[in-house]
Order: structure tokens, then C-alpha cells, then sequence
């Protein structure tokens, strides 16, 4: 086979492990997905991989539903560097003003990989948010969202934003979306990466 597309086929493993293990809550097996110096940015969480892993960690004890989904992926492979990105979907169940919601939204894992000691594994991880949608589990309850509350949170991600925010998580704005200067921030770094830049980006 040709080894470019085997450097592909270990970071697409990489990807698959990151959903099943973190969703499955096989931490230890999750742990081994990240470097050392990995980190994580999510609506909810920014911070290093090892302290992502804490806190995810929590949550499923407590009984947070977050599961993901994947689709298609790409891949660009420099040397011992790389850029994946991945079509997905995260699917979070909650209580939102006393109905239970479900939200799901749809965007990229955009993920900065280096291979150390012969191992890929993930610097950082950047998801994009392209669009998502709530709906109740019941499909007779009515759900009535507060419009100026979810006006403030960007159109990628408002709607999962809102149920995290209902439920304690503070959520950060500005992340990538489909289109503007974030995302295009981004593929810049990303882009600097596969040439040698010192470190992964400005890691949100």
C-alpha cells in the first residue's frame, strides 16, 4: 500500500477511537488518542486534553448525554504533521425549562496531529459548528426558547449553546463556523502547521 495512504488510514484511526472510547467512557483507552501536551476546545471546555479527560469524565458519571457521530474524512500528511478534518455530528439529550430536548448539531472535527515515536496523536482539536437544530423528545410537549437568549450565541452552535447554558455549562462565543473570520483564522494555522510553525495555532 502506498505509505501515505497507511500515514492516512492510523489518523483516521485516531479519530474513530477519540469518538468511540470518549462516547463508550473508556477513559484510559481515550487518554492514549491525545500527546502529552494535547488540547481541547469545545462549546463548553478549553483547556488541556488531560483535564478534558477529567471532566468528561465527571459529567458521564453525573449523567451528561453527549454522543457523536462521524461521516466523511480528509486528510493532509507533511512529513510527521498533519491535518485531519471530519464531517460529524454531536448529539446532546437534556432537560431545557423542564422539557426534555434533544440538540443536534453538525460540523467538522478540524484536528492538528504530529507523529511521535512513531505514534500519531492529536496537538489539537478545533471543532467547527455549521449548523444545528432542538427538538423535543416528546413530539407533543412544546418547546419555547427564549429568543434574545439564543440571539446570543452564533448560528453554527446557538441552539446547542442554549441547552448547555440552561443546564450550567458555560459556553464560549466565537468559535469556528461555516464561513467568516474564525474558520478562515483556522485553516491558517492549519496551513502553518504542515510547513513548521512552533505550535498548533492560538488554541481557543
Amino acid at each position: 500500500m502506498d505509505p501515505h495512504a497507511v500515514e492516512k488510514l492510523a489518523i483516521r484511526d485516531v479519530v474513530e477511537n477519540w469518538v468511540m472510547w470518549r462516547d463508550a467512557g473508556d477513559w484510559e483507552r481515550f487518554a492514549t488518542v491525545w500527546h502529552a501536551d494535547g488540547w481541547m476546545t469545545a462549546t463548553w471546555f478549553q483547556g488541556p486534553a488531560q483535564r478534558f479527560i477529567e471532566v468528561s469524565r465527571e459529567g458521564f458519571n453525573n449523567g451528561v448525554n453527549i454522543l457523536h457521530f462521524l461521516g466523511g474524512f480528509t486528510c493532509d500528511v507533511v512529513g510527521v504533521r498533519a491535518i485531519s478534518q471530519t464531517k460529524m455530528t454531536i448529539n446532546q439529550r437534556a432537560s431545557v425549562d423542564g422539557i426534555l430536548a434533544d440538540v443536534v448539531c453538525t460540523g467538522r472535527f478540524y484536528d492538528f496531529f504530529e507523529k511521535r515515536d512513531e505514534r500519531w496523536g492529536i496537538v489539537r482539536r478545533q471543532p467547527i459548528y455549521e449548523k444545528d437544530r432542538i427538538d423535543p423528545v416528546d413530539p407533543a410537549a412544546s418547546l419555547k426558547l427564549d429568543a434574545d437568549t439564543l440571539a446570543r450565541f452564533p448560528e453554527g452552535y446557538r441552539h446547542l449553546a442554549y441547552l448547555q447554558s440552561r443546564n450550567g455549562f458555560t459556553v464560549k462565543v466565537g468559535l469556528p463556523g461555516l464561513r467568516g473570520a474564525a474558520v478562515d483564522k483556522l485553516y491558517a494555522e492549519g496551513r502553518a502547521w504542515l510547513i513548521g510553525s512552533d505550535r498548533p495555532g492560538e488554541a481557543l
